[in-house]
Formats: structure tokens, sequence, C-alpha cells
């Protein structure tokens, strides 16, 4: 008898599971226009912002990761020294890379709509 109580419990907690994935799908699913926006703005300032730190005020990039701004701690930053640029990378949605120009200070690179 326990055996089959057991059986039971297990397929509702599966089915409980899978109701929550779901609702937890469908969520994202309403919400992927603002879950976009958010990480492009943030991916966009992240990288405009910590490459400026790094090549235009020379400091680490460890350093500059403390600048980030509350609600960011998603976004990665990695740095190519060579091209003096840094990707600011949300994960599974996007990322954006700004370079250093001479003259120009760090900019965006061209964005593909």
């Amino acid at each position: 008898m326990a055996k089959a109580q057991r059986s039971t419990s297990s397929r509702l907690g599966l089915w409980l599971l899978l109701l929550v994935a779901a609702g937890l799908a469908a969520a994202i699913y309403v919400n992927r226009e603002p879950i976009n926006g958010y990480a492009s703005i943030a991916t966009s300032y992240s990288a405009r912002v910590v490459c400026s730190c790094r090549f235009v005020a020379g400091r680490s990039l460890q350093d500059c990761q403390k600048d980030k701004l509350a609600g960011m701690e998603i976004v990665t930053l990695v740095d190519d020294v060579d091209a003096k640029s840094v990707t600011a990378r949300f994960p599974l949605v996007t990322s954006n890379t700004a370079t250093y120009r001479e003259g120009y200070g760090c900019v965006l690179e061209t964005w593909e709509g």
C-alpha cells in the first residue's frame, strides 16, 4: 500500500513540476518584450561604460565591474585588450560590444535590428 501511495505522490509531484514549468514559460513568453528591452539597455550601457573605464581611465576589468548599477548583476563582461573593446552579455538574450576609437572614445558597434 505504501508503494502505491508513493507512486501516486511521485506522479503528483511531477505534474506539479510540469505545471510550474509551463507557467514560467508562459510568463517569459508574455513578458519577452520588456525582458529584451531591459537586456538590450543593460548590455549597451554596461559595454559603453566599462569600455570607457577600461580603455580611457585605464582601470582593470575587475575594478570596472564594481561600477555596475544595481540590478545588472546578471550582465557579464569580457574585454579584448587587442581590439580595445568590451562585450557585455545578458545570458540567452543579447550582447553588445563597445570599442575604443581614438578621438571618439568608446562607441557601441552598430545594432542589427
